[in-house]
């Protein structure tokens, strides 16, 4: 039988995919581009984000029985989806070591500096190979209570922190100008991009396809409301030249709330409450990575190329993260430019296409 996964689980997942990098890594990335008016970035950001998964459902709502990979194969032949498919494999190997920067950076720097980096991948890549052995039903199940974890770690620092918030560090608003805060949105684009290539793949095993133009596009707006608290709390309490000198700000945003004479730090508290969200994207990074192969390979299961893409990636993360350097210029300087083009240029292509050739609704099968 076919594994499905209901809408809320849907959102839930889009969810907790953007949540942990763009909390700390991006917020980072952009404070030091535009300062103050990262939260006005992360804004424009959203809008497009949702804009661009409206884009996928409208495409794939073509043909609700197959992913973005069916679809290529229906319009431009077998051949052509095998290289859609080896696209969106290597998609998900660079978003994979952006994701596992994330994951290890705030364990590894702020509890465990002495420990080796490669264990910290090690343990990531084999919950995810787990997770996704497990199947996406289970993901999804995980999603939910991951939702529940990040709204009531959001809730926490909003507590802990409004004390010290000061609301003159946000001004003067549009510093920078609209265009410099715009083109800085680009570092959160491509959390958005990770979640629109999740929904382009799992869309098929979602119920309800009549739900997805309204579950899809409410994941990436209501990740963005969420994920908003965080570059407006970074900036009106550590200011953004501060939130700039961190890798994961997050983290430093932390250590800045506390609750009363008990609570003083967060860090502990955060690690516990945003971990189930940082291995959600671990794990959904290798779902779909695998997914595209077997598609390649012509295999139904896909549990079966899970150890050896999982090497792959792991091996790519660790390349990645045991430089700090290497690292934050990946994921500023070269993700983006090859992550946005591929995330939004394959819906609009493929949409572009589908209404060219007049195919208003196909099957599996290629027929009208």
């Amino acid at each position: 039988m076919k594994i499905k996964i209901t809408n809320g689980m849907l959102t839930a997942l889009v969810i907790n995919l953007v949540y942990a990098k763009a909390i700390g890594v991006t917020m980072g990335a952009m404070a030091r581009e535009v300062g103050a008016d990262m939260w006005v970035a992360s804004v424009f950001a959203t809008i497009q984000g949702a804009a661009l998964m409206l884009i996928t459902v409208v495409l794939l709502r073509r043909m609700p029985s197959g992913d973005i990979i069916d679809v290529s194969d229906v319009m431009l032949g077998k051949w052509a989806a095998k290289l859609v498919a080896l696209l969106i494999f290597a998609f998900f190997i660079m978003a994979f070591g952006t994701v596992m920067m994330t994951l290890v950076y705030h364990l590894k720097d702020y509890f465990l500096p002495d420990a080796p980096t490669f264990l910290f991948v090690l343990v990531g890549s084999i919950v995810g190979i787990y997770g996704c052995y497990a199947g996406l039903e289970v993901m999804g199940r995980m999603a939910l209570f991951g939702v529940t974890s990040i709204l009531l770690l959001n809730i926490l620092l909003i507590f802990g922190s409004l004390h010290e918030f000061d609301v003159r560090n946000l001004m003067p608003l549009l510093d920078n100008g609209i265009v410099k805060t715009v083109w800085a949105s680009r570092q959160n684009d491509t959390d958005w991009a990770m979640a629109t290539m999740m929904a382009a793949m799992v869309l098929p095993h979602v119920t309800e396809p009549k739900d997805w133009g309204r579950s899809a596009p409410a994941g990436i707006l209501m990740g963005g409301l969420i994920v908003l608290m965080w570059p407006i709390l970074e900036a009106g309490v550590l200011s953004a030249p501060v939130t700039g000198e961190y890798i994961v700000a997050c983290m430093q945003m932390a250590r800045s709330a506390h609750i009363g004479q008990f609570i003083h730090r967060y860090e502990m508290i955060m690690v516990a409450l945003f971990s189930m969200s940082a291995l959600i994207q671990v794990m959904i990074c290798l779902f779909c990575a695998t997914h595209a192969v077997s598609k390649v390979f012509g295999l139904k299961d896909y549990r079966r190329l899970l150890i050896p893409v999982g090497i792959i990636m792991g091996a790519f993360g660790y390349w990645i993260v045991r430089d700090h350097f290497i690292a934050m210029d990946f994921t500023t300087r070269i993700w983006p430019l090859i992550g946005l083009p591929i995330a939004i240029g394959l819906p609009l292509i493929l949409l572009a296409l589908s209404f060219f050739l007049g195919q208003r609704r196909v099957d599996r099968s290629g027929k009208s």
